[in-house]
This record gives C-alpha cells, structure tokens and sequence, in this order.
C-alpha cells in the first residue's frame, strides 16, 4: 500500500472512531458534531441505498447532510461496534469491509452485519462513500 492509501486508511479510521463515539453519546443535540466534522471535506457526499431506516432519500451533501444523516442515524441505533475491518485502496480511493454490530435504539435488538464502502479522501477528509449493505433485511428487522 502506498503511503497516499495508508493516509486515506488512517483518515477513515479517524472517522469511524469518531461517527461511534457520536452515535454512543446520543447523537445529535447530544453530542459535539465537531469531532465527526473534522474529518470530512466541506463538499463531501454520501450515497445511501434508500430504504433503511436511516438513509433517507439516500443523498446527503455537505458537512449540514451529513450532520442530518448522522442525527437520524443515531435516532435509529443506540450504539455501533466496528467488529472486524479490512481495508484495499488505490491512491486516494479505499475499500472497506466493515463487520459491524448495531444495537437498535427502538428495540434493543442487535444485528451483526458487513458492510463494504468505497470511499474517495481529499486532502486528508473523506469525500466520497458508497456504503453496500450485505443484509439489508437482517438491519431492518432489528429495527421492528
């Protein structure tokens, strides 16, 4: 890996470090979106798959929609454990299989699931991220 992916890598570790720890504080109105903002690029984009329960119509852009998205992806899971991660990446472009364990905030219930991302980082701050949902049927139902 060269050091421009490992850069990319360390960015997104950053990052989900930091989503975590807002989703575990409650979230929005609970919790400092700073931490969460400090990684991302002013013109950063997020390309959900609609309908989960979190996702929206699936586009949030900018550090306003992705503060929006975290807002409702925090009303929707009380807490989110990165389990296992595994990381490819190519310059400023890096994939990753996240094991991911949510518990549901409504239900208490938990699902165990994976979760690739494709991810493009600019200047050090995520721009891009298509995240696929490996069982998307699992996520809703602990949701129910």
């Amino acid at each position: 890996m060269s050091s421009t992916n490992t850069s990319a890598w360390a960015v997104m570790e950053k990052f989900y470090a930091a989503e975590a720890a807002y989703v575990a504080a409650g979230g929005y109105g609970e919790a400092s979106y700073a931490e969460v903002a400090a990684h991302l690029d002013p013109e950063v984009i997020l390309h959900q798959a609609p309908g989960l329960p979190f996702t929206g119509d699936g586009t949030w852009r900018g550090h306003d929609g992705m503060e929006r998205f975290l807002a409702r992806f925090s009303e929707v899971w009380e807490s989110m454990e990165f389990l296992e991660q595994e990381h490819w990446g190519d310059r400023d472009t890096v994939v990753v299989r996240n094991r991911v364990r949510f518990r549901s905030r409504a239900t208490g219930r938990t699902v165990d699931t994976l979760i690739m991302q494709l991810i493009t980082v600019r200047d050090g701050r995520m721009l891009e991220c298509r995240p696929f949902y490996w069982d998307p049927q699992a996520i809703e139902a602990a949701c129910r």
